[in-house]
């Protein structure tokens, strides 16, 4: 059996960062997991791949 708890985002919302070092950074979700998101934040200007994070549920707002 799966449990899946019901969270207030998607992929391809943008979420803002509440704690932590990227705190006020806005990304785009691109995963949600059972206690967290992974969140695109950017390109890296020299090498053109993209800047991704693991944020927990209670450390991001939904915008």
């Amino acid at each position: 059996m799966e449990e899946t708890k019901a969270t207030n985002v998607q992929v391809g919302d943008t979420i803002q960062i509440n704690k932590g070092t990227k705190k006020g950074s806005k990304g785009t979700v691109i995963v949600v997991r059972d206690s967290s998101v992974i969140v695109e934040l950017g390109k890296n200007p020299n090498t053109g791949e993209p800047i991704r994070t693991v944020i927990n549920h209670k450390n991001y707002k939904a915008l």
